[in-house]
């Protein structure tokens, strides 16, 4: 082999050795220069943004006062600053931003925060009873006899225009022919004075023109119900004699009826006449009936401490009977106004109650907020958001789940001591 030849090799050979070592030296030292930049840079950011505690991602209610690792992982703990406690929660400051196509397909639901009227709801029961107005009662006028009484008694319900029972009045029959003789007369002045005598001596109208018809006079006459409805008395039989002025039967209507509803003391005084009430009877109709408050009155229950407020309920069919107990739900007319979100929007924590609020960019952040009432199936806030705000309304879940809502409640907690 040529000696010449194995010498330019091994030179070779060993030119390629060196310029390997320098490249290697100088790409560390490279690396080494930008680690110490890089290093100085974050120590100069961090000296310039003051730390509060440290915290586990994965644990983040839990805060330490220096770094290290966490005693929940195998990681080391993260910083808070200060500057992210402070940041404005409306430009997304320590707010949770989740992927919208995620939030779309697991069915988070927004919700505005909305102006409602408030409505005043005040649920009670009751009894039903009769109306005492719708009631009719049948009097003699003159003194007379009855013959026979309808196989009725209290209780009974009747229609308008039934018989009760026959009467007869000697002081009707001599009237009767005094108006039979003035008839033949023809003297028409006459004739409507001898009608309107038997008319004040109480004989009914169709009973005097049956007469007139007739022309002859009649010895007895049925009395018939003025009114339809059930009969509370009729204290007459075959045979009694009756006085004049004497009262013969009395019967109370069933059109209407009224529904005496005991109220709460400390709530009564949202009731008043004109406020529409919802009654509900299940034993009688599934849906409920509509009726109006027409008197709240006077005298309060010293055992019970409530007020008798008493609704007229509209009885077409009959079925309403007095005795019946119900349900129903007053409701007043629309006072004022109040801001309110739907009621599966709140989270109550037991020492608060929170909202999700949703902000720009798919970001979502939780919300303090002082509740008030509860109107059908929303709540108002007293405090803590502003009309047209938008909650998550369902799917809080996912919101907790990807950003640990307690984490973050407890930065609230440590934010609002601060204030």
């Amino acid at each position: 082999m040529n000696l010449s030849f194995v010498k330019r090799n091994g030179l070779l050979l060993l030119m390629g050795i060196l310029l390997v070592g320098v490249g290697v030296v100088a790409g560390w030292w490279q690396g080494a220069q930008h680690a110490v930049t890089q290093d100085a840079t974050i120590a100069a950011s961090q000296a310039e943004r003051q730390i509060l505690y440290w915290y586990d991602p994965m644990a983040p209610q839990q805060h330490f006062d220096k770094p290290g690792k966490s005693p929940y992982m195998d990681m080391e703990l993260t910083p808070k600053y200060a500057d992210e406690d402070t940041q404005d929660v409306a430009s997304g400051g320590g707010a949770v931003k989740i992927n919208p196509d995620l939030t779309q397909n697991l069915g988070v639901r927004l919700a505005s925060v909305a102006r409602i009227p408030l409505v005043t709801h005040i649920e009670a029961s009751g009894l039903i009873g009769f109306n005492d107005r719708d009631v009719a009662v049948i009097q003699t006028r003159s003194s007379g006899f009855v013959e026979r009484v309808q196989p009725l008694a209290p209780g009974d319900v009747v229609h308008a225009g039934q018989a009760l029972l026959e009467l007869a009045v000697p002081e009707w029959t001599s009237a009767q022919h005094e108006l039979l003789a003035v008839k033949a007369s023809g003297d028409t002045a006459l004739i409507a004075a001898t009608r309107e005598r038997l008319r004040l001596m109480g004989m009914p109208d169709d009973a005097i023109k049956g007469v007139e018809q007739g022309g002859v006079p009649r010895a007895s006459f049925a009395i018939t119900a003025p009114i339809a409805g059930v009969i509370q008395t009729l204290d007459v039989r075959a045979g009694m004699t009756v006085a004049s002025g004497q009262t013969i039967a009395r019967i109370n209507g069933l059109s209407t009826v009224w529904l005496e509803v005991a109220v709460p003391e400390n709530i009564a005084s949202a009731v008043r006449p004109g406020v529409g009430a919802s009654v509900r009877l299940p034993t009688v109709s599934a849906q409920p009936v509509r009726g109006r408050v027409t008197a709240v009155l006077p005298a309060l229950n010293e055992v019970t401490r409530s007020l008798r407020v008493r609704v007229e309920l509209p009885n077409p069919a009959g079925r309403l009977r007095p005795g019946l107990s119900a349900q129903v739900t007053l409701s007043g007319a629309a006072e004022r106004s109040a801001l309110a979100v739907p009621t599966e929007a709140v989270i109550r924590t037991g020492k608060r109650a929170l909202v999700v609020r949703a902000i720009d960019n798919g970001k979502f952040i939780p919300q303090e907020v002082t509740l008030g009432q509860e109107v059908g199936d929303q709540t108002v806030i007293v405090a803590g958001l502003t009309e047209g705000q938008k909650v998550v309304a369902s799917g809080q879940f996912l919101i907790d789940s990807e950003a640990s809502l307690q984490g973050l409640e407890a930065r609230m907690e440590k934010l609002g001591a601060g204030r």
